[in-house]
């Protein structure tokens, strides 16, 4: 082991990470206790072994510097600064910890000192640091963002994605690679092929380094050189600390499957006890000092058990608090409807504009207002302007730093987002084609749409995805032309439009840009080149309010995104036939405008829902159910529903057009419709 010399280690800083040491085993020890005596109920993952990495970087942190951990990492959380009373109450399931007792031990938020995202998803955190360091990065700050991931994330795509669009940025991001030469059951022989996961820094174009990362000297050494490297403007660092884990992969679990030999002597050489006699041999500490050090950690974690105990329970309201900024309007929350503000769309003057041209200048309208709204994605950078021209002349007109072309890296460009979104930029990430976001769900489904409420509100991510449907245009095929808008509707916390017109695109893609939560708008290319009047002044279009296309009295015919224009073609055609169909586009899926469509299918007793998707399972169902809910008994119909084949998207033109809903289709439906009394 090298030397620990005064030259690099003082005793004020010596004794500072040895405090931290000792604090982070007796939080875990007492985690450890609680389960054994059946006080805590949970899945925990000790840290015995890796209390050095986090203690010997923390002397080098400012508070205002970020952290991203994993679930393995209450003594990354320990060190950074978060009270260990929160750490425990959490821990508890109490109003007092960390998330009010709404995230637990895998999902731990305290904003307050640093530590933006603890993820239960192996390698998840590595994109969206890279957002928080572009945030860091384009305010000037000099603040660095610390991502701490154990040697199985190292294989996993998106750490892949976030290495290297960290390098591609230069972003002051330190990526610590926690290897405890075990990812779950399996060794780091029988998952990677490489020796050194630093290595591949290489790869990347960035700085990488192997240090034995239960030596505080080497780790305090390597860590402050990647933290001025990220300071200085130089960019990303990967820093393998390797660290025998001491226990099996989860609190209690089999320990068959690792080396006995091994892990025997990596417990009699414990870091924290080797570390402790290098400081009373230096004259770093004395015997008193440590004992001290030990029974202050001891007191503290004792007196956070019994503050935990003392606390409640979250209350039945903070079931539904955190889900989005307020309450209302909340899918499956009932009593009251909810205020939804006036519309008011300006005059447009007989001004004429294109679909693609409305989105465009809803992005240089928002641009101009804020300079914390930034785009990103692949290919939207001039020339190109992205691939239906959405954001042509933007990145000319703001720069390279606001409009950032992203590698064809999904997972990086959304939790680049949300990253971002949590230090205070509104980014609008572009995913080029709706199938595409099946690459990056889980940035989607388990961070944007959660990280408000494992945060227990500490947190928000007002993240704007935009993304095209291309169905219906013919030539896609199966890949490129779904719709999946009942994907996202069913994952609390996301906000879906799906305007259908210019100047809904236009007000609805700004409302989403200023909305404190995840929106994802999902814009139809068939409507793309479509013209209608476009106000030229920047305007909002309130989210779950319903547009009236068509008045009628006969029935009602409930549609959005391209399925509108066929709607409203059936319509004529049925007014021929002297039935009068009201047509309502409901614009956003959630929230749910329930209280126009329930008024409407009230009035006329009869419902018809039309919708791009695939018909089983389709967000149709969910309305119907509603729509059942409310009306039984007094509809004069049973609700149809007219949605796509349950097929995969042909590429053969005839059989495209035969999976999706038509005008026909729907006048036909219609029709049937009226004879069911």
């Amino acid at each position: 082991m090298p030397s620990l010399t005064n030259e690099v280690l003082t005793p004020d800083l010596a004794r500072e990470i040895f405090t931290h040491m000792v604090r982070i085993r007796a939080t875990d020890s007492a985690i450890q206790k609680g389960l054994s005596a059946g006080d805590l109920q949970f899945q925990y993952y000790p840290c015995g072994g890796q209390e050095a990495i986090p203690a010997s970087i923390a002397p080098l942190l400012h508070d205002e510097d970020y952290a991203v951990t994993t679930y393995r990492g209450v003594h990354d959380i320990v060190a950074k600064g978060t009270p260990i009373s929160e750490v425990v109450a959490e821990m508890y399931g109490r109003v007092t910890g960390t998330s009010k007792g709404k995230g637990g031990p895998m999902h731990l938020s305290d904003p307050s000192s640093g530590l933006m995202v603890t993820t239960g998803i192996v390698g998840a955190g590595a994109p969206i640091a890279n957002g928080l360091a572009l945030a860091e990065q384009l305010k000037g700050t000099g603040q660095v963002v610390i991502c701490s991931f154990g040697d199985g994330a190292a294989n996993i795509g998106a750490v892949h994605e976030a290495l290297n669009m960290a390098a591609l940025w230069s972003l002051p991001v330190i990526f610590v690679c926690q290897n405890n030469l075990y990812a779950e059951y399996t060794s780091l022989a029988d998952s990677t092929k490489s020796k050194s996961i630093a290595a591949r820094a290489a790869g990347y174009g960035m700085a990488g380094e192997t240090v034995d990362g239960t030596d505080p000297q080497d780790l305090y050494t390597a860590a402050k050189a990647a933290i001025k490297r990220a300071r200085d403007g130089d960019g990303p660092t990967l820093l393998e600390c390797v660290a025998y884990r001491l226990q099996g992969h989860s609190f209690g679990s089999d320990e068959g499957h690792m080396d006995q030999a091994a892990l025997t002597a990596a417990r009699e050489d414990h870091p924290i006890e080797r570390f402790r006699d290098r400081c009373l041999k230096e004259g770093w500490l004395t015997e008193q000092d440590v004992n001290d050090i030990e029974a202050a950690a001891k007191a503290e974690v004792e007196q956070a058990q019994q503050a935990a105990l003392d606390a409640p329970h979250p209350g039945e309201d903070e079931l539904y608090t955190d889900i989005f900024e307020t309450h209302d309007p909340l899918p499956g929350v009932s009593g009251g409807e909810a205020t939804i503000s006036d519309e008011k769309v300006p005059d447009a003057a007989g001004r004429v504009k294109s679909y693609g041209e409305a989105v465009n200048e809803a992005l240089d309208q928002a641009m101009a207002a804020d300079d914390r709204v930034i785009l990103m994605g692949e290919d939207i950078m001039d020339p190109a302007g992205g691939i239906v021209k959405a954001t042509y002349g933007l990145s000319t007109k703001y720069g390279s730093e606001r409009v950032r072309g992203t590698p064809i890296s999904e997972q990086a460009i959304v939790g680049a987002a949300i990253g971002a979104s949590l230090a205070g930029y509104k980014p609008v990430a572009e995913i080029m084609v709706i199938d595409f976001a099946m690459v990056c769900m889980d940035q989607i489904a388990n961070h944007a749409a959660k990280l408000r409420y494992m945060s227990g509100g500490r947190t928000n991510v007002p993240i704007t995805i935009r993304t095209v449907t291309a169905g219906n245009v013919g030539s896609f095929g199966a890949q490129h032309s779904q719709s999946l808008e009942s994907w996202f509707a069913h994952i609390p916390g996301l906000k879906i439009v799906c305007p259908s017109t210019p100047a809904d695109v236009k007000g609805l893609l700004t409302t989403c840009i200023n909305d404190p939560d995840p929106c994802i708008v999902i814009e139809p290319m068939r409507c793309y080149f479509g013209a209608a009047e476009l106000p030229e002044e920047s305007f909002s279009i309130p989210l779950g309010k319903a547009k009236t296309l068509k008045q009628g009295d006969d029935l009602t015919i409930l549609t959005y995104s391209w399925a509108t224009q066929d709607a409203m073609a059936a319509a004529a055609s049925l007014e021929t036939d002297g039935i009068s169909a009201e047509v309502i586009d409901l614009r956003s899926i959630v929230p749910l405008d329930l209280a126009t469509i329930t008024a409407s299918a009230q009035r006329t007793g009869r419902v018809l829902i039309v919708h791009p998707a695939v018909e089983f399972c389709g967000f149709g169902a969910e309305i119907a159910c509603q729509l059942q809910d409310i009306l039984f008994g007094q509809l004069k119909a049973p609700i149809a529903r007219l949605g796509a084949k349950y097929t995969p998207i042909a590429f053969s033109q005839p059989l495209e057009a035969m999976h999706f809903p038509n005008a026909e289709g729907i006048f036909q439906k219609a029709k049937t419709l009226m004879n069911k009394e």
